[in-house]
């Protein structure tokens, strides 16, 4: 199949400026929504509704004794208490789950004042905690103590019941929601406490749009499927990883390139076919086979206006690579235009 036939099934693959053509071999790689199972467990990700009580490290445990999988990894802690959306990476697919970081999340807490507040003093003091806010982390989190700045995108009062508020928060990654809760207590005066927490969006995921899976519908999904060998309700629950990259800037590249960049080179002029249009220096993206599949994440060395003008040149330094080495053939030497080193070779005296 020739880049200009194919309909790719992810949004970032939608509508790119194209500057060359090329043909896939069907006999490499698979169309992402068309893996077989053991590689969808290589390339997956599931939107899990955690329960409360495990830790998050604890359901990665069980998820990997469940699947029969060696690695899995999760994008975003929730404590033992909080429910809600933990994305779950299978394989391969972990190491994309850092694009997730770059989108906000949403939640819904409930919160006790120490003390009833009128509703009108309440939603005047949300209004001072929407923007930057410093934090420092509370001192039983898993990472360093320091000061550092978030942004809340939103913050409101859903409810009020006496002195139970249920507040919903979009907010950057890394923000710790209890710390919010406490902050506005303390401004308040009689002080607050949050008792229940709810993860309902991570990035471009989201609880009223996207089906969350519990634990025990994976459970049934992995007996039906190696009991009757019925993969239908597995594959609803495992999706493609690339859903995980929809916010970031997409390329296309030749088949002929894919191998060479899983094992070490950079991305030059000649392998681009396709990117996103208006793609600027510096932006993250994700590259692409003719397929549709994830091979790695880059940054931009050159714009798209540049990458016309251009026959050479490193257009993307390769920055994480997703995909393992030998899913496509080797052609470096029939195509050895398409790459280039980041480091020379090393050579013996």
């Amino acid at each position: 199949m020739a880049l200009t036939e194919n309909k790719f099934p992810f949004t970032q693959l939608n509508d790119l400026e194209r500057f060359d053509d090329d043909t896939t071999s069907e006999k490499n790689g698979y169309y992402p929504d068309k893996r077989p199972v053991n590689e969808l467990l290589q390339y997956g990700v599931i939107l899990l509704d955690k329960p409360p009580g495990p830790t998050s490290h604890e359901v990665i445990a069980w998820i990997k004794k469940l699947l029969g999988i060696e690695k899995a990894g999760h994008s975003g802690t929730l404590d033992p208490g909080t429910t809600g959306l933990l994305p779950i990476g299978l394989g391969e697919g972990t190491k994309a789950l850092s694009v997730l970081l770059l989108g906000p999340k949403e939640y819904y807490a409930i919160a006790r004042l120490h003390a009833h507040v009128p509703e009108h003093k309440l939603n005047n003091i949300m209004k001072e905690f929407v923007g930057e806010i410093y934090q420092r982390p509370p001192q039983r989190s898993s990472v360093r103590r320091s000061t550092r700045v978030r942004t809340i995108y939103e913050l409101e009062v859903v409810e009020q019941f006496d002195r139970l508020v249920l507040l919903r928060i979009i907010c950057q990654a890394g923000t710790y929601i209890r710390k919010i809760i406490y902050d506005i207590g303390e401004i308040l005066s009689p002080g607050a406490t949050m008792i229940e927490l709810r993860r309902t969006r991570v990035s471009n995921f989201f609880e009223n749009k996207d089906n969350f899976t519990r634990l025990h519908d994976l459970s049934d999904a992995i007996q039906i499927y190696r009991e009757k060998n019925d993969e239908g309700k597995l594959r609803g629950i495992i999706r493609p990883v690339e859903q995980c990259l929809d916010l970031i800037p997409a390329v296309v590249i030749r088949d002929t390139a894919i191998d060479a960049l899983c094992h070490g080179a950079q991305l030059a002029v000649p392998g681009v076919l396709a990117a996103t249009k208006g793609l600027k220096e510096r932006e993250l993206v994700g590259i692409y086979t003719i397929k549709g599949e994830i091979v790695g994440l880059a940054e931009a060395a050159m714009s798209n206006d540049d990458i016309k003008e251009s026959v050479k040149g490193i257009a993307f330094h390769m920055r994480r690579i997703i995909m393992k080495p030998g899913t496509y053939p080797k052609a470096w030497r029939s195509s050895a235009s398409v790459i280039d080193r980041s480091l020379p070779t090393n050579t013996k005296a």
